[in-house]
């Protein structure tokens, strides 16, 4: 399993689960096992069964390519949880817009360069992937949205496309 920006609660779960080859990985290596920049994954392609990217894109400038290596780097019968906040109605950047104060405007945050709509599912489906939308609401139980900090959360769950040559590293 490839966690990338580890969040520390489910680090810890992830770490106690039996037989579990586990990996987390950031950009800043400072607070993951690997020091990894996701637009360029140094791992052989079909290397990992699952992937979660927990709200990562929105800061990563070329994020289609970070999706393209996403979906390189899973193996054919693997499945990765990637999500982003989704906060517009359509997908929202400009990569020009660098200032702290005009990004946290336009964005919500002076770290992000975009903001999400729901055509966030056409990126994933374009770098290659089968897409499921789910609201974490719809299938987490009342009592467990507060604690595991899922409200309103949306989740895609992504597969390799079956039949492409992405599925052979190709």
């Amino acid at each position: 399993m490839l966690h990338i920006a580890p969040e520390k609660e489910f680090e810890a779960k992830f770490r106690r689960v039996p037989d579990l080859d586990y990996l987390t990985a950031d950009l800043n290596g400072s607070c993951a096992m690997v020091k990894m920049d996701i637009t360029d994954i140094q791992y052989p392609d079909n290397s990992f069964d699952v992937i979660y990217c927990s709200h990562v894109l929105e800061h990563i400038p070329n994020d289609r390519k970070a999706m393209r290596e996403l979906n390189r780097v899973l193996k054919p019968d693997g499945w990765a949880i990637i999500q982003v906040p989704i906060t517009t109605e359509k997908t929202l950047e400009d990569l020009s817009v660098t200032d702290a104060v005009e990004r946290r405007r336009m964005y919500g945050q002076e770290d992000h360069v975009r903001r999400y709509g729901p055509d966030f599912r056409n990126r994933l489906e374009e770098a290659g992937f089968t897409v499921r939308h789910f609201n974490a609401t719809s299938i987490v139980k009342a009592e467990n949205i507060v604690r595991l900090g899922v409200k309103g959360e949306q989740i895609f769950l992504c597969e390799k496309k079956k039949g492409s040559s992405r599925d052979f590293g190709e």
